[in-house]
């Protein structure tokens, strides 16, 4: 087994994890989700914990048993705590709005860029420039970001386009004469 997956996850009070045949929920304050987990790996809830446990030591399974302990832990936190993620927009004229279930951006292009917000994410907008994503679930949180910035990635020439809050653009130098 992994050395990641020796290690057991603390419940924070609030938060119930149910295992049945190949599935896995965690329900908290903020919602609940569900996974499935190979067969040859256990998930066992002692008290306040929860361990995974292999049934197979085989090369595979002893492989996914991290994964699967990352994965749960990200449920626990995703259910308790929540996550975000920030994206800022950086040229003139670039500005983001939040219209019922849909996310305007207005990028520079000829035409303005609707997103439908999916199920389960929170999309909000402190400023004309600044976009906040939020969730339980941290692959979608993360896959929603990566498709707003994906509309207009920062150029390496001035910068401009949508970025994450704490992203570093490298800047080119032009070309010299």
């Amino acid at each position: 087994m992994s050395r990641i997956a020796k290690q057991p996850i603390a419940l924070p009070s609030g938060v119930a994890v149910t295992v049945n045949a190949g599935t896995v929920a965690v329900k908290g304050a903020k919602g609940e989700l569900r996974r499935e987990i190979p067969a040859a790996i256990k998930v066992v809830q002692e008290g306040g914990e929860v361990q995974v446990r292999l049934e197979d030591e085989s090369g595979l399974y002893h492989a996914m048993s991290g994964t699967v302990r990352a994965l749960l832990k990200n449920m626990v936190t995703g259910v308790s705590k929540g996550f975000e993620r920030k994206l800022t927009l950086v040229g003139v004229g670039y500005r983001a709005q939040v219209q019922g279930k849909a996310l305007n951006l207005t990028l520079g292009f000829s035409h303005p860029v609707n997103y439908p917000i999916p199920e389960g994410i929170a999309i909000e907008t402190p400023s004309q420039t600044e976009i906040v994503v939020k969730g339980i679930d941290k692959q979608k949180v993360g896959q929603v970001a990566a498709e707003i910035r994906a509309y207009r990635p920062p150029e390496p020439y001035k910068g401009k386009g949508v970025r994450y809050a704490d992203e570093q653009v490298v800047l080119k130098e032009a070309k010299k004469k």
